[in-house]
């Protein structure tokens, strides 16, 4: 019995909702579609001082098998220079990098992009001001990235 009621909830796709607020992230709602939201996102990203160094999309891997769900999309970001002055301040924070961006679809057929800001993904790092100096910045292209993909 167990055995079928985890089928069917595999089976079922979840419906995806607005990020909820949480510490040290970033939540924007827009009135998107998520194709949209990826498109300008990347688009704001090429604009940017910054990278896609990698990418990850469960909704992608889950149409390769026949399955559909609502779209989810993680975009890293970083660069090199970046990766060694965060390194130089702290070999444990490289575990952060890239930062990323989660672009989700809501059950409405809108986006989500949100992301934890550089200074919370590296608060738990002794980095001293190097770090903090690079978090910063790093906030800053986040922020423009955001402002110029949900606009």
């Amino acid at each position: 019995m167990r055995a079928l009621a985890l089928i069917a909830c595999l089976a079922a796709p979840a419906a995806a909702d607005s990020m909820p607020p949480r510490e040290g992230w970033i939540v924007h709602d827009t009135d998107k579609s998520f194709a949209e939201l990826v498109e300008d996102t990347r688009a704001a990203i090429t604009e940017a001082p910054i990278n896609i160094v990698t990418q990850a999309s469960a909704s992608d891997g889950a149409r390769g098998q026949g399955i559909e769900i609502p779209g989810n999309r993680v975009i890293g970001v970083y660069r090199n220079d970046y990766a060694r002055r965060m390194l130089d301040a702290s070999i444990p924070a490289g575990i952060e990098a890239p930062l990323r961006l989660y672009l989700t679809e809501d059950s409405d057929g809108t986006a989500t992009l949100s992301y934890k800001t550089a200074t919370f993904a590296f608060s738990p790092y002794d980095g001293g001001e190097a770090l903090l100096e690079l978090a910063s910045e790093l906030d800053v292209i986040l922020t423009g990235i955001a402002e110029a993909a949900i606009n």
